[in-house]
């Protein structure tokens, strides 16, 4: 099995994506220490400042020592530049907020898996003639439960990650599975404001916890 589909597999199984940023180097590490400890295997750090790069660096070095069994990847990626730069910082994956076609051509390249962000069935199409097995809804919140509905049965290939205003409620979590999403993606429901800013970290990983029970329970109802 190649590293793509083990990444996929990972991600299917846990059935969530949290995803930060943090300009401060040791919280970041902090906050990925204490996702892992909570039973997550796979996180997006966002490319979302000018620390971005050096806090990832700093995060990968840890995990290979400390945490084996994650994948870690890097989000927000929207041209080629940035793709090279953390394919060489050691991303597992990168993920996009939109169908950029430099980035398309730099991860196939490198053969590194891809989660380009779609918004309308002639991007998620697209994304289909690429051979994309996953991609990111974006924003979820706009989007809604009812979008993956309606398009799920046209594009059977696809796999979807509804991200951006997913809530950490079982009734909201619940309604995208059953929609029939593969995942959904966590940020600052998951990682909040006060938590950081209390170095909560404990609070993180229970409500982490608590999120990825949810949906374990979900899945094997369903």
């Amino acid at each position: 099995m190649d590293k793509k589909q083990q990444i996929l597999n990972t991600l299917n199984e846990q059935g969530l994506m949290p995803l930060f940023f943090n300009a401060d180097k040791q919280v970041s590490i902090e906050i990925v220490k204490c996702l892992y400890a909570a039973g997550v295997r796979i996180i997006e750090y966002t490319n979302r400042g000018a620390q971005a790069i050096d806090n990832f660096k700093a995060i990968k070095k840890i995990a290979v020592a400390e945490m084996p069994d994650i994948f870690l990847g890097i989000g927000t990626i929207k041209n080629s530049s940035d793709a090279e730069n953390f394919i060489d910082a050691g991303a597992d994956f990168l993920v996009s907020p939109a169908l950029a076609d430099d980035v398309y051509v730099t991860a196939t390249a490198a053969n590194i898996l891809w989660i380009p962000g779609c918004m309308t069935p002639t991007e998620i199409l697209k994304a289909e003639k690429w051979n994309i097995n996953l991609v990111k809804l974006f924003p979820g919140n706009v989007l809604g439960v009812d979008f993956v509905k309606a398009v799920k049965e046209l594009f059977p290939a696809v796999q979807f990650m509804p991200t951006g205003g997913v809530d950490t409620t079982k009734e909201n979590i619940s309604e995208w599975f059953v929609a029939g999403v593969a995942a959904v993606g966590m940020g600052s429901k998951l990682i909040t404001k006060n938590f950081i800013e209390d170095r909560n970290y404990d609070g993180i990983r229970d409500s982490t916890k608590q999120v990825l029970d949810i949906i374990k329970n979900i899945k094997q109802k369903n």
